[in-house]
C-alpha cells in the first residue's frame, strides 16, 4: 500500500477520524505511505481537534485537507501509476481517481489506519485494543460562518455575477402526448454515473457549465454520443438492469437531459439516478418483459404514442413501438408517484416549482 485516504462523503464522522487518531498514538505512518484525511465537514473536524484528535494524526504524519469530495472524485491526490490506494470511499471506479490504471481498495476507516501503519493491507486487530472513543456532551457547530437567506425583497435585489466558465441553468421543456426518437445508446448491466458522465480534474470544473459539461456524456462508452446526440436532437438510452448506479452525481441526468435525452429505458434504475432523471425531466421506463431489450438495436427508431398520457392519466403501463421493424411492439412499466408524473410532465422539478409557486 503507498497511499490511504480517510474521509470523504463517507466515513469521515467523528468516530470515524477519532478511531484512526487513536490508533496512530505513539505510532508513525510507514514511510512509504502517504495518508491523508479528508473530513466530511468543518464542524466534523472543529469536534476531533478539541479531542485531541487533530494532534495525534499530524504527529503520526498524516496530512489533513480541507472538507470535500478531493480524491474520491479524481479531483487532486490521484495515486502514483502502478501503485496501490486503501480508500474509505463509496467508489472505485477504474479512472475515477485522476489515475487511468489506478488499483483503489475500498475500506473502512480501520482497516485503512492499519494499512498506514503497516504499508499493506491487514487485520487491523494486529494494532491491539479497539480504541474507546466517547462522543461529546453536545457537538459544536460554528453557526456564525452560516449566511442566514434574505428576506424576499432583499433576495430579489441580488445580482447574480456569472464568470466565462458558469452559464445560466438551461431552460426545459414539458413532455408532449407523444415521442419518437432513435436508440442513441444501448449498453447493459451496472452501468454508473460515472460511466455517464466521468469525474475527474478534467471533467467536473465545469459543473456550472452545462453546455460544456455535456460535451463528455458517455465518453468513457462511446465517445461520439454527444456530437450524435446533438445531431440528431436527443434520443433513447436502452440499459440492462441497475442502470445509474454509484455517485449521486445530478449531472448524469442534466448534461443527457441538455442533449435532448427525454427517455430512459431500462430492466431497472439505480434509486438515487432514477430520481434525478426525474427531477430534470427524463422518462425512466422499465421493460414489462425484460428480454425485451434484446429485441433493440442502438440506431432503431422507436415510437410512444401515447407517453404523455399514459404519464398524465396515472396508468402503470405504456409501450413503443420499433419502427423499423415492423411496429413490433414493447411493453413499459411507468413506476411513478403522482409528484413524478408532474415533474415529467413539466420538464423538471424546478419548472414543477415554479408552477406552484405560480
Amino acid at each position: 500500500v503507498h497511499q490511504v485516504i480517510i474521509g470523504s462523503s463517507v466515513n469521515f464522522s467523528f468516530h470515524d477520524m477519532m478511531v484512526v487518531a487513536k490508533a496512530l498514538k505513539d505510532r508513525v505512518v510507514h514511510q512509504g505511505v502517504s495518508l491523508e484525511i479528508n473530513p466530511g465537514s468543518r464542524a466534523a473536524l472543529e469536534n476531533v481537534e478539541r479531542a485531541g484528535g487533530t494532534a495525534l494524526l499530524s504527529h503520526a504524519g498524516a496530512r489533513i485537507q480541507q472538507s470535500g469530495c478531493l480524491g474520491c472524485i479524481g479531483m487532486g491526490q490521484a495515486p502514483a501509476t502502478g501503485s496501490n490506494s486503501v480508500r474509505t470511499f463509496p467508489r472505485n471506479f477504474p479512472g475515477r481517481s485522476g489515475t487511468e490504471d489506478d488499483r483503489v481498495y475500498l475500506s473502512s476507516p480501520e482497516v485503512g489506519v492499519a494499512a498506514a501503519i503497516y504499508a499493506e493491507i491487514r487485520d487491523p486487530r494486529k494494532l491491539g485494543k479497539y480504541p474507546r472513543v466517547v462522543e461529546p456532551r453536545r457537538y459544536v457547530y460554528n453557526e456564525s460562518i452560516i449566511i442566514k437567506p434574505l428576506a424576499e425583497e432583499e433576495r430579489r435585489k441580488v445580482e447574480v455575477i456569472r464568470g466565462p466558465n458558469i452559464k445560466p441553468f438551461p431552460a426545459f421543456e414539458g413532455l408532449a402526448g407523444t415521442y419518437e426518437a432513435e436508440v442513441l445508446l444501448k449498453v447493459g448491466d451496472n452501468i454508473t454515473t460515472d460511466h455517464i458522465l466521468p469525474a475527474g480534474n478534467k471533467i467536473l470544473p465545469l459543473r456550472s457549465n452545462i453546455p460544456a459539461i455535456s460535451e463528455y456524456t458517455y465518453e468513457r462508452v462511446d465517445t461520439t454520443f454527444a456530437a450524435r446526440c446533438k445531431e440528431a436532437g436527443g434520443g433513447i438510452i436502452a440499459g440492462g438492469e441497475n442502470y445509474g448506479q454509484g455517485s449521486s452525481r445530478e449531472h448524469a441526468a442534466i448534461a443527457p437531459r441538455y442533449l435532448g435525452v427525454r427517455v430512459k429505458l431500462a430492466k431497472s434504475f439505480a434509486r438515487i439516478h432514477r430520481a434525478n432523471l426525474i427531477n430534470f425531466g427524463i422518462a425512466p421506463l422499465v421493460f414489462k418483459n425484460p428480454e425485451d431489450l434484446e429485441l433493440l438495436d442502438q440506431g432503431d427508431t422507436l415510437a410512444f404514442p401515447e407517453l404523455g398520457k399514459a404519464v398524465k392519466e396515472g396508468l402503470s403501463e405504456t409501450h413503443a413501438l420499433i419502427r423499423n421493424k415492423g411496429d413490433k411492439r414493447i411493453g413499459l412499466k411507468i413506476d411513478l408517484s403522482d409528484r413524478e408524473r408532474d415533474c415529467i410532465l413539466e420538464g423538471g422539478l424546478l419548472n414543477y416549482i415554479k408552477k406552484k409557486k405560480t
